[in-house]
C-alpha cells in the first residue's frame, strides 16, 4: 500500500461505526472537482474501511483522495483527524520507505531493532525468519519483505526502534531528507 492509502485507511479505521456510516453519506454529497464522478451509492454502502480506502485512491488518485477524505472529515466536524491525514500525506513517503536502500546497507544492530518490533510489528515466525539471515543487509531485506503489509503505526515503530538503536544513522539520513 502507498503512504496515502495507509493514511486514509488509518483515518477510516479510527472512526466509530456511526462515524464511518456518516462518512459514507457525506462522501455522496460533498462537491467534487470537475472531471471526477461519484462512487455509486450501492457500491459505497457495502464497503468496509479497507475497501473504501482502495476505492478512493483508485477513483480519485492519491493526492485528491487524501484531500477529499479530509474535506469529508471536516464536514463531519472531525478537524483534528483531517489535519493529521493531511499532515501525513504532505510529507510524502515514510522515512523508512524513503531510506530503504541506505537502511538495508547501513543498519548494524538489526537484532536490537527486531527485539523492539517483536510482538508489536513482527510475529514469532517473522522474527525468526529475519534472525535466520546470515548478514545484517540480508536481515534488513527480509525485514523489509514484511513491510508491504504494515500500516503507518508499524512504520513509526520501526523508525522509533532505529532511532533507539542507530541514532547517528537516523540523524545522518534525516539531514539528507
Amino acid at each position: 500500500m502507498g503512504c496515502t492509502r495507509d493514511a486514509i485507511l488509518e483515518a477510516l479505521e479510527n472512526l466509530t461505526a456511526d462515524e464511518f456510516k456518516k462518512f459514507k453519506l457525506k462522501l455522496l454529497s460533498v462537491p467534487l472537482r470537475d472531471g471526477y464522478g461519484r462512487i455509486p451509492r450501492g457500491t459505497l454502502q457495502s464497503m468496509d474501511a479497507m475497501d473504501l480506502s482502495d476505492k478512493l485512491v483508485s477513483c480519485y488518485l492519491e493526492a485528491y483522495s487524501a484531500e477529499l477524505t479530509a474535506q469529508v472529515l471536516r464536514a463531519m466536524g472531525m478537524r483534528e483527524t483531517a489535519e493529521r491525514l493531511q499532515e501525513i500525506t504532505r510529507k510524502g513517503p515514510h522515512f523508512v520507505d524513503r531510506h530503504r536502500a541506505a537502511l538495508i546497507a547501513r543498519v548494524t544492530d538489526v537484532d536490537g531493532v527486531l527485539d523492539a518490533l517483536y510482538g508489536k510489528v513482527l510475529a514469532e515466525e517473522q522474527y525468526q525468519a529475519v534472525r535466520a539471515e546470515p548478514t545484517n543487509p540480508g536481515k534488513m531485506r527480509k525485514l523489509y519483505s514484511f513491510a508491504p503489509a504494515w500500516d503507518l503505526t508499524c512504520k513509526d515503530l520501526l523508525l522509533q526502534a532505529l532511532k533507539n538503536t542507530q541514532p547517528y544513522l537516523v540523524a545522518d539520513l534525516e539531514k539528507k531528507s
